[in-house]
């Protein structure tokens, strides 16, 4: 299964429908991360938790944000007047489509890596493992 450099398959857990997203850049795997741990969070919180780190202006974290709701990695809402923003999709869901795309990107595999090889990630607790498990385990909809 060739997979576009630039975008990954995830499944919505739910209803096991799988979509085409854009794949996070390293900068926006910083977002997501922060918002994984914490959501909904507005800018400013965000930009404290993943931008500061990096010595991201307040700008640059602004645009990041705007260009993640355009491609669909986070959502936009409200809370008491302020913009806030979280994540589409659960860490499983993103995680395992980039192990699907880099599984077979990288090592010509047609099934993904298995999620014991990330057990011992600070990122991902038991429940996150075992999502992944599941997720992996399922076919997309395009090879089913």
């Amino acid at each position: 299964m060739l997979l576009d450099t630039n975008r990954i398959h995830a499944t919505n857990v739910t209803s096991y429908l799988w979509c085409v997203v854009e794949k996070p850049s390293p900068s926006e795997m910083s977002v997501l991360k922060a918002l994984w741990s914490q959501s909904p969070l507005g800018a400013r919180e965000i930009h404290d938790r993943a931008g500061s780190g990096q010595n991201w202006s307040y700008s640059t974290t602004r645009t990041l944000i705007a260009r993640m709701v355009e491609k669909g990695l986070i959502g936009r809402g409200d809370a008491h007047g302020l913009a806030v923003f979280a994540p589409k999709a659960t860490k499983a869901q993103v995680l395992s489509a980039m192990i699907r795309s880099f599984s077979a990107q990288v090592f010509d595999l047609d099934e993904p890596l298995p999620a014991s090889a990330f057990a011992s990630s600070p990122l991902l607790d038991p429940a996150d493992i075992a999502e992944l498990e599941k997720l992996l385990a399922e076919k997309p909809e395009d090879e089913a």
